[in-house]
């Protein structure tokens, strides 16, 4: 497709972009991601919408002899990139020690690229975009789910005056996987008196793995923890 438009090469090119980004749309939709349907539609309509803008300009504007004023088309797709930069931001969100939406805010860039491909004419580009977008969202989701993955948290563990001691619980948690930094120790004054021991804790599991490591459940069974608190 050239940079002459007609109604039939406007409609085609946005008939394109709803469904390429329709069809991630709805998967994100599904998955009970922020970015569903309908923003992932409205964000790549708005790129193909402004790279047909720019399209229509080019065939507009232009130096006149006697002019050193010239009208840059591209400017107006660079913005669109620009400005979904900040959309992406309020997609990504930190809890804790874990980052969320990334791949949101990625999704979002990328179907707005997409649109700037159908927008602007590159039909077979855009297309292709589409293809490795949906393999890269859906196929190696598959993949990702069965990669290990570090999780994190803080393990804070209460203990009589007995035992387990701290070199014992550490020996015990190095044994089933468990990674401690930062210890710390507390102590009760009320009488029996009482230890509390905290680290944070990093262990390798599966990314939608929400449960409690076993290690850290054998060691809530022990007769001398009182208490046993984990915060991921």
């Amino acid at each position: 497709m050239g940079t002459t438009l007609t109604w039939h090469e406007v409609a085609i090119r946005l008939i394109l972009t709803i469904i390429a980004t329709g069809v991630i749309g709805v998967d994100r939709d599904q998955r009970g991601h922020s970015a569903g349907l309908r923003t992932n539609i409205l964000v790549g309509l708005a790129a193909c919408i402004a790279m047909i803008q720019a399209n229509a300009l080019i065939n507009s504007v232009g130096k006149a002899a006697d002019s050193f004023v010239v009208m840059d088309t591209m400017r107006l797709p660079l913005g669109i990139l620009s400005g979904i930069g900040f959309i992406g931001a309020g997609a990504i969100i930190k809890r804790g020690e874990m980052i969320v939406g990334v791949t949101t805010a990625a999704t979002l860039w990328y179907v707005t690229v997409m649109g700037l491909c159908f927008g602007g004419g590159q039909i077979n580009i855009g297309i292709a975009a589409f293809a490795l977008g949906f393999l890269t969202l859906f196929g190696l989701k598959k993949i990702e789910k069965q990669m290990p993955r570090q999780h994190n948290g803080e393990l804070r563990v209460n203990v009589s005056d007995g035992v387990p001691d701290e070199t014992e619980i550490e020996a015990l948690l190095k044994q089933g996987g468990i990674t401690m930094t930062n210890p710390t120790i507390s102590y009760e004054r009320q009488p029996g008196g009482g230890k509390t021991f905290g680290w944070k804790i990093k262990w390798s599991g599966k990314p939608e793995d929400t449960g409690t490591p076993r290690v850290i459940q054998q060691l809530a069974t022990h007769p001398e923890v009182r208490r046993l608190d984990l915060t991921r």
